[in-house]
This record gives structure tokens, sequence and C-alpha cells, in this order.
């Protein structure tokens, strides 16, 4: 796998991880916050099942790039 060098990646500006951190947070207790514990392990089960998923697809489009 070749290395990225990640000085190339500059600053967004206006762009805020930490911000972007509160909010998934927030949106994921407002999804949950009235579920059972059953509920949330299927919420997290399914999430994690499209992470996966976009994982796969990801790696799919990058056949033959100098990544894989």
């Amino acid at each position: 796998m070749t290395k990225i060098d990640l000085t190339q990646f500059k600053p967004i500006p206006g762009f805020s991880c930490v911000q972007m951190k509160r909010d998934i947070q927030a949106k994921i207790y407002e999804d949950t916050k009235n579920m059972t514990p059953e509920e949330r392990r299927e919420y997290i089960r399914q999430g994690a099942e499209r992470f996966r998923a976009e994982g796969e697809r990801f790696r799919a489009s990058q056949k033959g790039d100098e990544y894989e």
C-alpha cells in the first residue's frame, strides 16, 4: 500500500472537526433517546452495515489505483 503525504491536504476554511463531531453526536442522541437497548443495538448494527457497504464500494472503485 502506498503511503499518503497528508501535508498535501490544506485546511478547509470554516470547517471544524470538533463541531462536526458534536453535530453527529447530537443527531445520534436525538435518533436514539427514546429507544430500548435492543432498538439501540439494531440502530448501531444497521449503521455498521452501511459503513461496511460504503467501504466495499470505495474499495471496488479503487481497483487498480495506486492506493490498493
